[in-house]
């Protein structure tokens, strides 16, 4: 007769180190959210918009690999920036096959709203703290983009 229990060599979901970043991937979205929403903007959204005040005019396709989007998740999120007024989006007169991005006058203005979004304190992490946590998980996902890509 099998026994419905799971077996005490399993490991449990808590066990996984995907589990834990995913779930504290949910949890930012949700210590996030009330100020996103003040904003009017998604997570996604409001990542693209850092990513270009941190580099203004840039191609879809660098703004992408910044961002970690593939092309066609990306570009809704900037059609849906460029109607709201905070984004603009042509083709680079030097090579037409490229589509440049840019804030506008009020993409920059976001940056006056949204330059209070530090949740720091809300991660409980001390600053020491924080900053070997955001490295670690940087490496960590260095480790893993660079593991698929030896596989490919």
């Amino acid at each position: 007769m099998k026994s419905t229990e799971p077996s005490s060599c399993a490991p449990s979901l808590s066990d996984f180190l995907c589990f834990a970043v995913y779930s504290a991937n949910l949890a930012f979205g949700k210590a996030y959210k009330p100020i996103l929403e003040e904003l009017g903007l998604t997570y996604t959204q409001y990542i693209t918009i850092i990513a270009l005040w941190e580099e203004d005019d840039q191609t879809v396709g660098r703004l992408g690999e910044k961002l970690f989007l593939e092309s066609n998740t990306l570009t809704p999120i900037l059609k849906k920036l460029e109607a709201m007024g905070y984004v603009q989006r042509q083709r680079d007169p030097a090579d037409e096959r490229q589509v440049r991005v840019s804030l506008t006058r009020e993409g920059r203005r976001l940056r006056e709203k949204g330059g209070k979004m530090d949740l720091v304190a809300a991660t409980g992490l001390k600053a020491a703290e924080f900053v070997k946590v955001q490295k670690a998980i940087v490496t960590l996902r260095e480790n893993l983009i660079r593991s698929v890509n030896e596989t490919a």
